[in-house]
């Protein structure tokens, strides 16, 4: 326990935003596989029904674009032996999704968006570290003004025009590191861009690999469940497991704590064997 916060680390997609990376993944493979590789189905395990929310949560979310393309090659035995469909299906995903990004398919979590203003105005810094190289297409979008316009929230954070990019104080987003999750080195970075020492930060994600990599690095840890996946979370460690931000209290934050509202259901993270 630190005595208190003082930076906040966002995942983007699945934490801020409802992204349509998911969608992508799926949808992009099952192209490739009824047309340009319908010669190596068969010696696959694909089928459009096998790509279920628990592979992309398990094996993709979170993770860099080649990363989560092989992960889900070798999950479905997709054969590729000199790694030229890891490439086109990296390839075709990464069109696929810009596209819909492009065309709105997608929300930003208004839990996220009061969470995110209550954190700033409690005088911790913020930052977004997200593997996606499109978190900025969803985040120049989000118009942060507006929102809080809307649900009527006065804040000094907030100024007229703000986006929800501008809004953070840094974003490593993208970045290409030289470790993806679950090493700690792309939430290192942004602690350290904040100008926060690891142990007075924590990082909010909807990933058990981005839970891991936040723990690796001596961090806090919130876990997001929005996909039925409280355990997944809470077996990577995280401090604490919500299905809203809603629940987190922001008061303990000043505390060095993270935890729920005494009305707020929750799920603390099981011990670690020692």
């Amino acid at each position: 326990m630190t005595e208190r916060f003082q930076g906040a680390i966002f995942d983007v997609d699945g934490v801020l935003v409802d992204s349509p990376h998911e969608k992508a993944w799926r949808e992009s493979l099952r192209e490739l596989m009824e047309s340009e590789w319908s010669d190596i189905r068969d010696r696959s395990t694909w089928s459009p029904e096998a790509f279920t929310p628990r592979v992309y949560e398990e094996l993709m979310s979170g993770k860099p674009r080649m990363d989560g393309a092989r992960a889900a090659l070798e999950y479905f035995h997709v054969p590729d032996d000199d790694d030229h469909r890891l490439a086109e299906y990296a390839d075709h995903k990464q069109a696929m999704v810009v596209r819909l990004i492009e065309a709105g398919d997608f929300t930003a979590y208004p839990d996220a968006l009061r969470f995110i203003i209550a954190v700033k105005d409690a005088g911790i810094r913020v930052a977004a570290a997200s593997s996606s190289k499109n978190a900025k297409l969803f985040l120049r979008q989000i118009r942060l003004d507006q929102f809080a316009e809307e649900q009527g929230i006065e804040s000094p954070s907030v100024t007229s025009g703000l986006t929800l990019l501008a809004f953070f104080d840094a974003d490593v987003s993208g970045r290409d590191f030289a470790h993806g999750k679950p090493h700690p080195e792309m939430f290192l970075t942004a602690a350290q861009e904040l100008g926060t020492a690891p142990e007075d930060s924590f990082v909010i994600e909807d990933a058990a690999a981005g839970v891991q990599a936040a723990k690796a690095g001596s961090m806090g840890a919130i876990g997001i469940a929005r996909a039925e996946d409280a355990e997944l979370l809470a077996t990577a460690h995280a401090d604490i497991v919500v299905t809203s931000l809603d629940e987190v209290d922001v008061g303990a934050l000043a505390e060095g704590r993270l935890a729920t509202r005494a009305e707020a259901p929750s799920h603390v993270s099981p011990p670690r064997d020692v």
